[in-house]
């Protein structure tokens, strides 16, 4: 087996490759924090499911993996590196790859050389800035998506800074703006903090590949992408692998690194992190 995790700021993902390179699992979860912890319990899940399997290859990803992998003795895979070996996978010869997390965000240019865009501290624009959003809605993330397929107007939210969006929500609200308005604005704010605060100014055009969990589960926020980039659904691609795309880079490249672990091995190596 080829095990690939993807230590996200809120997230852990992990995909498990055959010796076909074929995904046989692969599993996304809110970690709260508890990284030693769902770590620990996602392995102990796949071991339970391939009990046929004690020797493992594995390799960690993700803007909170590095940690993780040092304390484990683990090889770690940068995670635009990753991403590149994952759109391999899912779509050879793409052009742009936008790709939200919990809270980062990245636009890769793959044509005429690779060039990275990434956000900073700031996590506007991203998973956590959306779930900011719907606590002050007083929605879920969810609900948030569905409202937001009935919406008629968009209006101007700021969307850098989680503090200033708030500030243009909540006079909205006051005035009776109907939350399935509100709710495709902030998505548009999303998009719009992306493109202009990444992109800036570089066209974002061809087959665009969007990954990540948020790119996935909201459909408003990839209708209003599409819109706003002028995408047809030709060059708009959103994959089922999207939430999974850097676990299931790092899971083939731990396919190049000559070393094996056994479940227990691992299991007592975090056991002793977590202390």
């Amino acid at each position: 087996m080829k095990i690939g995790l993807d230590v996200g700021s809120t997230t852990l993902k992990c995909v498990v490759l055959d010796e076909k390179e074929k995904i046989v699992y692969q599993e996304y979860e809110r970690h709260f924090s508890r990284i030693t912890e769902k770590a620990s319990e996602m392995l102990c899940r796949i071991a339970g499911r391939f009990p046929q399997e004690p020797h493992m290859q594995i390799a960690v990803s993700g803007s909170a993996g590095m940690g993780l992998a040092e304390s484990l003795g683990l090889p770690f895979v940068q995670e635009v590196y990753a991403t590149r070996i994952a759109v391999n996978r899912l779509l050879p010869g793409t052009d742009v790859v936008i790709e939200l997390g919990g809270e980062d965000a990245k636009i890769l240019f793959l044509q005429g050389g690779l060039e990275v865009r990434m956000n900073g501290s700031c996590a506007g624009g991203t998973g956590a800035f959306i779930d900011q959003m719907a606590t002050l809605l007083n929605i879920t993330p969810d609900q948030m998506n569905e409202l937001a397929k009935d919406y008629e107007k968009i209006y101007t939210i700021a969307s850098r800074c989680g503090v200033f969006a708030k500030s243009d929500i909540q006079p909205l609200l006051n005035q009776g703006a109907r939350k399935n308005d509100v709710s495709a604005s902030i998505f548009a704010a999303v998009v719009n903090q992306t493109i202009a605060g990444l992109a800036q100014g570089r066209e974002v055009k061809g087959d665009v590949l969007f990954l990540g969990g948020p790119l996935f589960f909201f459909k408003g926020l990839q209708k209003r992408f599409q819109e706003t980039l002028k995408l047809d659904d030709a060059h708009a691609h959103f994959p089922a692998l999207a939430p999974y795309a850097i676990a299931a880079g790092a899971a083939e490249y731990a396919g190049g690194t000559q070393k094996t672990y056994t479940v227990d091995s691992l299991l007592a190596a975090l056991e002793k992190a977590a202390d």
